[in-house]
């Protein structure tokens, strides 16, 4: 999907099961507070978190602004097909406010432990690029699929339900060949700041505006979001945390000299309903006033 109009501002959550009832509160918060996007981590193979896909009908069914976000939907342990299939349903139910967030794979040993299977980096991201074609083409209303791809071969899956509105594919991306494929197929890009610190974001973007030329595509129609990891203080700035007029500052400035037209918080420390409150009440107006 192209990207809208103006800034957006959002939350990043981490999906802890013994946190689920203050989770649902900060959701809450940030639906009636204004934010646009809530960024939902995915590790499946983390003990203490709940399942992400399972989550997010629960959350999508308690807010009516929020698009929700898979950050990142950890495609070796999903089945394109099923990821595909689960995807559209989650649309069709909230009028079209679910964008799948994809990513090649990490943590492998945990991958492997729950019975996955073990790819290079370039294997990874090969399997990235045969899942995007075949989800889009999962959500266009053809009515048998057949694909004879080396990684996801499938043979008159039949898909469905077809979306009115089809998710955004969204990847975690970082290294050149993921930027590359972010820029020539994908509908938007979300790094995060301890993986993409600002200095190294103009340097990315350029790989993904080159790739975009190149598959004759605008550049500006990526929807770029920038995951920030910090803290809002009343104290000195220290990198990315800082007070709130700092966040409003960098916010400002990642928005117009970096374009990203979305900005989320992923709350650093133990006091998140507090920081997620500041960054609905104290943060967000200001930034969008700021950049009005």
């Amino acid at each position: 999907m192209a990207p809208t109009d103006g800034l957006q501002l959002g939350l990043f959550l981490t999906p802890e099961a013994a946190q689920l009832d203050a989770l649902r509160a900060q959701v809450a918060l940030a639906d009636r507070g204004g934010l646009d996007q809530l960024h939902v981590q995915d590790h499946p193979y983390q003990r203490r978190q709940l399942d992400t896909m399972s989550l997010i009908p629960d959350l999508l069914a308690r807010t009516e602004r929020l698009r929700v976000v898979t950050a990142v939907a950890n495609l070796p342990l999903r089945h394109p097909a099923m990821l595909a299939k689960a995807a559209a349903t989650l649309s069709v139910l909230s009028g079209g406010r679910f964008e799948l967030g994809l990513g090649s794979g990490a943590f492998w040993d945990a991958v492997v432990a729950m019975g996955g299977v073990r790819r290079t980096p370039r294997e990874a991201v090969d399997a990235l690029e045969e899942a995007i074609p075949l989800i889009r083409r999962a959500w266009a209303g053809e009515p048998s699929i057949r694909s004879d791809g080396p990684i996801y071969p499938v043979h008159g899956y039949r898909p469905g339900p077809v979306p009115e509105r089809p998710p955004g594919i969204w990847l975690g991306a970082y290294r050149p060949r993921m930027l590359r494929l972010t820029g020539g197929l994908a509908d938007g890009w979300i790094p995060t700041s301890p993986y993409a610190p600002p200095e190294v974001l103009p340097e990315m973007q350029q790989r993904i505006d080159d790739a975009a030329a190149t598959a004759g595509r605008d550049p500006e129609a990526v929807h770029r979001v920038y995951v920030i990891n910090a803290r809002i203080t009343d104290g000195a700035v220290d990198g990315l945390s800082g007070p709130v007029e700092h966040w409003v500052d960098q916010i400002a400035r990642f928005h117009r000299d970096l374009r990203f037209d979305a900005l989320i918080l992923w709350p650093d420390g133990d006091d998140v309903d507090a920081q997620v409150r500041r960054f609905v009440e104290e943060v967000a107006p200001a930034a969008r006033a700021a950049v009005a």
